[in-house]
């Protein structure tokens, strides 16, 4: 068991930790251009993460103990499907959702 203490400076460090990383873009680089292949790269970031944080969701969510569910994957299949023919991250979220909905009411 932790003691107070060391808790708060825990949570100390890692405030300030997250205050330099976020620093070190907006205030140091914040008014310069960057590179122009690394702004190139930088727009893909959301599109690399975003899966990466989904996945583990869909094939092991924690609401079913970490067994495969039909429902979430098939909400996830709609939501990718909806998201290519409409691009609008919107309409995939809807359609996801719609679909996650439906199939946690039918399937279970």
């Amino acid at each position: 068991m932790m003691s107070n203490a060391e808790i708060w400076a825990i949570i100390v460090a890692l405030g300030i930790g997250t205050f330099m990383i976020r620093f070190s873009f907006l205030g140091l680089i914040g008014d310069r251009r960057l590179p122009r292949l690394l702004e190139r790269l930088l727009h893909y970031l959301p599109v690399a993460v975003l899966p990466a944080l989904v996945t583990p969701l869909v094939l092991a969510p924690e609401a079913t103990d970490g067994a495969f569910d039909p429902a979430r994957a098939l909400a996830a299949t709609a939501a990718l499907a909806v998201g290519a023919w409409k691009q609008s991250a919107i309409w995939a979220i809807i359609a996801g959702l719609s679909v996650l909905f439906l199939g946690l009411a039918l399937l279970g």
